[in-house]
């Protein structure tokens, strides 16, 4: 595959997972600073590891979810725990497994903090139960 199909192939998925507004917002905030590392994370990350058919889509965002929890990347967290929500079909219920299971393998701190963050978006997005 070309660096052209790649970027393409992975504009598509970034779309599919983040969301239409969010990409569109962060083409807009491009500059002669940071287009590269876009195009960069556009053709590779979203081109070469999200269309890879071994793992659907869930599978991988929960991963990119735990792997955040894992590494206190909250801008990150906030964004796949978001777009997860919004755009692929997860539960609040599904995004509290998550941090249950990343509670034992990434420490009580980092998981609390998570319940933090991802509570915030779920109440933001009206899905916050009684």
């Amino acid at each position: 595959m070309d660096d052209n199909q790649r970027r393409d192939d992975g504009m598509t998925q970034r779309r599919k997972v983040l969301g239409n507004e969010w990409v569109d917002k962060s083409i807009k905030n491009r500059n002669a600073f940071n287009t590269d590392f876009q195009d960069l994370i556009t053709r590779y990350a979203w081109g070469d590891i999200w269309t890879r058919p071994h793992f659907d889509h869930r599978t991988r965002r929960v991963l990119v979810i735990g792997t955040m929890v894992a590494l206190g990347q909250w801008d990150e967290f906030r964004l796949h725990v978001r777009a997860a929500l919004a755009e692929g079909g997860f539960t609040p219920d599904d995004i509290k497994e998550i941090l249950l299971q990343q509670a034992i393998y990434c420490g009580v701190p980092a998981a609390n903090h998570a319940v933090k963050e991802a509570g915030a978006i779920i109440a933001e997005l009206g899905l916050l139960k009684g």
